[in-house]
């Protein structure tokens, strides 16, 4: 998931610039075809880091760079 999310980040900076905002349904096709990584994605996103739902893909992309470091 973590690979996924910085692909994901670096895409949409490189597609619309530095200050583009995502929030965590970026990373899924437009059907909930996997709902457990969903929940997995939200529950990263609302309640362990209570993101607002639209953040930075700097921020984000910077945020789990951190926790794979760590």
């Amino acid at each position: 998931m973590k690979q996924k999310i910085i692909a994901v980040c670096e895409q949409k900076i490189a597609q619309k610039g530095e200050g583009v905002g995502l929030s965590f349904y970026a990373f899924f096709a437009n059907k909930n075809d996997d709902p457990d990584l969903l929940m997995e994605a939200a529950t990263w996103w609302i309640q362990t880091h209570r993101l607002d739902h639209f953040e930075k893909a700097e921020k984000i992309k910077a945020m789990v760079l951190a926790e794979i470091a760590s």
